[in-house]
C-alpha cells in the first residue's frame, strides 16, 4: 500500500502502474458516498497521487488524446455534483461513450432498491422500473483545448431485471446520435419523468459550457478534471476502459 501522505520524492519511486492501481484501490466502493465526503477524500488522500500521475501522462497534448478516447469507459469514482441528483445510480451500469463522429454520451442507470440483498426483495426490485438517463454532447479539440457542448438529454424507463449492458447502452446512444446527425437538431432536452426541482437542476447544468481536461490518459485509464463553469470548483473523475 502506497502512503498517500508521502512527499513527491517518495511517490516518484513508484511505477505508473502502481500509482494507477493504488487510485483504484483507494476509490473502490466509495463512489456512492456523499459529495462532501468525496471532495474531502480527494484532497486528503487522492490528490498527491493524481498530481504525480499528471506529470507522467504519456499524452499531455489534447490533439494526441483524441484517438485514445474512443470507446466505452466507466467512471469508477467522481466528484461531479449532478451524477447523483437521482437516487439509486448503479456504478457498473454507468458509461462514458465516445464515437468517432464527434458525439459523446454520459449515461447511467438509476434503480432504487437494486442493491437489496434479501432474495425475495431482490426479485421484487427486478420487477420495478429503472430510469436510464443519457446526456448527449459534442466533443472536439481546438488550439490544444477540449471543447464540450451539451446538445441533448434523453431518458428511458426499462425493467430493472434487464441490465443496461455496454452493448445496449452503445446501441441506444448510436440511435440517438444518428437522429441528431440527420435532423441537425441544436439541442433537445427530455425531462418528462423528473420532478420540477430535479428537472431544474439538470437544465441549469445543461445550459453551461463544460470545461474538460485530462490530467492523465493512456489506453485504458483516465483522470479527468472538469468544471461546469469557470467559477465552479473543479470536479475529478477516474475512468477505466470497458470496450
Amino acid at each position: 500500500m502506497i502512503n498517500t501522505t508521502s512527499n513527491t520524492q517518495e511517490l516518484s519511486q513508484h511505477t505508473t502502474a502502481e500509482l494507477k492501481q493504488q487510485l483504484l484501490q483507494l476509490t473502490q466502493d466509495r463512489d456512492l458516498q456523499p459529495l462532501k465526503h468525496k471532495v474531502e477524500y480527494y484532497q486528503e488522500q487522492l490528490e498527491p497521487i493524481v498530481t504525480e500521475l499528471s506529470q507522467r501522462s504519456p499524452f499531455p497534448q489534447a490533439e494526441d488524446q483524441l484517438p485514445l478516447i474512443l470507446g466505452v469507459w466507466t467512471p469508477v469514482w467522481s466528484t461531479i455534483p449532478f451524477q447523483d441528483i437521482l437516487p439509486g445510480r448503479i456504478p457498473e451500469q454507468s458509461y462514458q461513450i465516445f464515437h468517432d463522429d464527434g458525439f459523446y454520451a454520459n449515461m447511467a442507470r438509476y434503480a432504487p432498491g437494486s442493491k437489496l440483498k434479501l432474495g425475495w426483495l431482490q426479485k421484487l426490485a427486478e420487477l420495478l422500473l429503472a430510469f436510464d438517463l443519457m446526456i448527449v454532447q459534442k466533443y472536439g479539440v481546438k488550439d490544444g483545448q477540449w471543447l464540450i457542448e451539451n446538445i441533448g438529454i434523453k431518458q428511458a424507463l426499462r425493467w430493472q431485471g434487464v441490465p443496461l449492458t455496454i452493448a445496449k447502452a452503445d446501441s441506444w446512444f448510436t440511435k440517438v446520435a444518428q437522429r441528431f446527425l440527420v435532423a441537425d437538431t441544436s439541442t433537445e432536452i427530455q425531462l418528462k419523468n423528473l420532478n420540477s426541482s430535479t428537472a431544474k437542476k439538470f437544465k441549469t447544468a445543461f445550459r453551461a459550457t463544460p470545461q474538460f481536461e485530462h490530467l492523465y490518459i493512456d489506453s485504458d485509464f483516465r483522470i479527468i478534471k472538469t468544471r461546469r463553469e469557470a467559477k465552479q470548483r473543479p470536479s475529478y473523475t477516474i475512468a477505466i476502459r470497458r470496450k
